[in-house]
């Protein structure tokens, strides 16, 4: 397997086994690598889009639809709380997690809290609506931003 799927895959299982972003020393001990060629392979993935970093280049914000970061949109799943980057994203993290979740969010407009539980069948019935003033042609200008 090729050295950046693993790690790619190492840091989504760091994240759905622990609901925060990984050091680059725990990808290290599941790869069995260095930093340096850990922190290579995730230049390579922001490239790819797969990687969000932070400045120090060795940091997670996002692996979307995992948040690196807290955020104010929460995933509760099998006693692990997640952040997502947005709130569509949160819906992202249960469908990545395969198992029943809940979503814990707001309403950007009126600022009223939002939450769904999330079954093996999908999400409840639900009226939220998902806007996003950034066609998303552009979300990855600014990803963060957007």
């Amino acid at each position: 397997m090729d050295f950046d799927i693993k790690v790619k895959l190492a840091i989504y299982q760091h994240f759905a086994e622990a609901g925060e972003r990984p050091a680059p020393e725990e990808i290290v001990a599941r790869v069995d690598s260095t930093v340096d060629q850990v922190i290579e392979a995730y230049s390579r993935l922001r490239e790819q889009r797969v990687l969000v970093l932070d400045k120090d280049g060795a940091s997670i914000r996002m692996a979307p639809p995992f948040s690196g970061v807290p955020t104010q949109h929460v995933v509760e799943s099998g006693g692990i709380r997640y952040h997502a980057n947005c709130a569509w994203d949160a819906l992202g993290v249960a469908a990545a997690l395969g198992k029943p979740a809940r979503v814990f969010s707001r309403c950007e407009g009126s600022g009223d809290p939002l939450q769904m539980e999330i079954g093996p069948d999908g999400p409840e019935p639900s009226d939220w609506i998902f806007h996003s003033l950034v066609p998303a042609a552009q979300w990855w200008e600014d990803i963060v931003l957007t």
